[in-house]
């Protein structure tokens, strides 16, 4: 794990109550691939652990936290210039489509308990507009160094649907399964703010590490107070609506998807990535 650098030295004691309190934190993410070609003459278990590492890959990525007192962004670090994840060989092409939600904004109001979050689906602009999920936390006495801070455990477990994608006889089959999983949280009084990365919060410290046994976010840079002000602003595009509305479109598109590229020779993943038999 890569070490936090505190950027910023306060010397005096600080409360999230103080006047002009604001920061940034720096987090990078990794995600497991359930990634499966159920058909050894489409391509062999080599070629299938090297695509999972791509597809791995393409999910490490840096988001930043932008937050005061009250509101926050948490948004993608996107590089100009990136170069596309690809794989050659025995028929198979994985290559990146965009949409990827590198423009995605997700801005919370903890005064309000709300939440805006701007995203698309197959370049189709939404802006959800909902209330901040409430975790059901299990504090921990457990503590762990994060950098320099020290940090606490904390757990919530919930039922979830699981969605695999497999190739059989060259055609997607989507299985959905339901499971209860386990989200541990390490959080730090030091900074006593109930907030944290993508939608996490609830915590009586900033969440510095994220784990849902599928995908890790980690604090790797934390500055406050910095010289330069941060703006933070609430994102403003796309179609208005409820996260369960947007759920129900989501699935529909999903839903389309999955047909669309039955009996073809390809395979759309999701997250901009599509893969291609033949040829």
């Amino acid at each position: 794990m890569k070490a936090i650098f505190t950027t910023f030295v306060l010397f005096f004691v600080f409360t999230v109550n103080a006047q002009n309190f604001q920061g940034k934190a720096i987090y990078k993410t990794s995600q497991k691939s359930n990634f499966e070609i159920d058909d050894d003459k489409a391509v062999d278990d080599k070629m299938q652990e090297e695509i999972r590492k791509r597809l791995e890959k393409m999910n490490q990525k840096t988001y930043i936290l932008n937050f005061d007192k009250n509101v926050s962004t948490y948004k993608e670090d996107v590089k100009l210039n990136a170069p596309k994840p690809q794989v050659g060989g025995a028929g198979i092409k994985v290559f990146s489509l965009g949409g990827s939600g590198a423009s995605d904004i997700y801005f919370k109001n903890l005064k309000k308990n709300s939440y805006l979050n701007q995203t698309e689906i197959q370049g189709k602009r939404f802006l959800i507009k909902d209330k901040l999920p409430k975790y059901e936390w299990e504090l921990s006495s457990e503590t762990k160094n994060i950098g320099t801070y020290t940090c606490y455990k904390a757990t919530f477990s919930k039922e979830v649907e699981r969605k695999n994608i497999t190739v059989k006889n060259g055609e997607p089959v989507e299985e959905v399964k339901k499971e209860t999983i386990v989200t541990t949280a390490w959080y730090t009084p030091q900074i006593p703010l109930s907030n944290g990365p993508s939608n996490y919060q609830g915590l009586p410290g900033l969440i510095l590490e994220i784990n849902d046994g599928k995908k890790i976010i980690v604090c790797t840079e934390i500055i406050l107070n910095p010289k330069e002000k941060i703006t933070i602003q609430e994102p403003k595009k796309g179609k208005v609506v409820s996260q369960k509305k947007f759920n129900k479109i989501r699935k529909e598109k999903t839903d389309e998807m999955m047909e669309k590229m039955k009996g073809r020779n390809g395979l759309d993943l999701g997250n901009g990535v599509n893969i291609k038999f033949g040829g």
